[in-house]
């Protein structure tokens, strides 16, 4: 798995760079699966994830790049589904684009799902948009805790980085 953590999304032509090395192909050749769930933790969550998946984000570009595809992969789904149901769409994959929102509750979801711990074996690009990069720090820092899992408080997350993120500074 290769990493491109953003606070926005591809937003200029250094992270737009960033993103065809880290995919080593035009984005078009591409096939790509987004995942909205950190957004539905927030206020107006079902129209944001709307507005994300459909490439409706111009301040936030991800889904409007100009995928070869484009599918929805919903966290919140996978634990009721057969691992084999879903897997083989994500080993399709060149790109995960992974939506912001709540950061506990994507990585929540995350780990319910299987995701992650599957993803450092996956051969793909992993574009996170702030929730979606913080998830992998190993601690988002209580300044961004609103959510609290069944599973107990916190502010820890996946670890998958050694250093901490604070999306949308100034």
């Amino acid at each position: 798995m290769k990493l491109l953590l953003t606070s926005a999304g591809i937003k200029n032509r250094s992270i737009h760079a960033a993103l065809l090395d880290l995919l080593g192909k035009p984005i078009p050749e591409c096939n790509a699966l987004c995942i909205p769930t950190a957004i539905y933790a927030l206020p107006g969550g079902p129209l944001m994830a709307w507005r994300f998946i459909s490439g409706q984000e111009p301040q936030c570009p991800m889904c409007e790049l100009g995928w070869k595809s484009m599918g929805v992969l919903e966290l919140t789904a996978l634990p009721s589904l057969k691992q084999e149901t879903w897997l083989p769409t994500v080993q399709a994959a060149d790109v995960l684009l992974v939506n912001g929102g709540d950061p506990l509750y994507l990585c929540y979801w995350m780990r319910q799902s299987g995701l992650a711990d599957l993803l450092p074996s996956l051969d793909i690009v992993y574009v996170g948009l702030s929730a979606g990069s913080m998830i992998m720090t190993p601690r988002i820092g209580q300044f961004f805790v609103e959510w609290t899992s069944p599973v107990g408080g916190g502010d820890e997350t996946l670890g998958v980085v050694d250093f901490s993120i604070f999306p949308h500074l100034d």
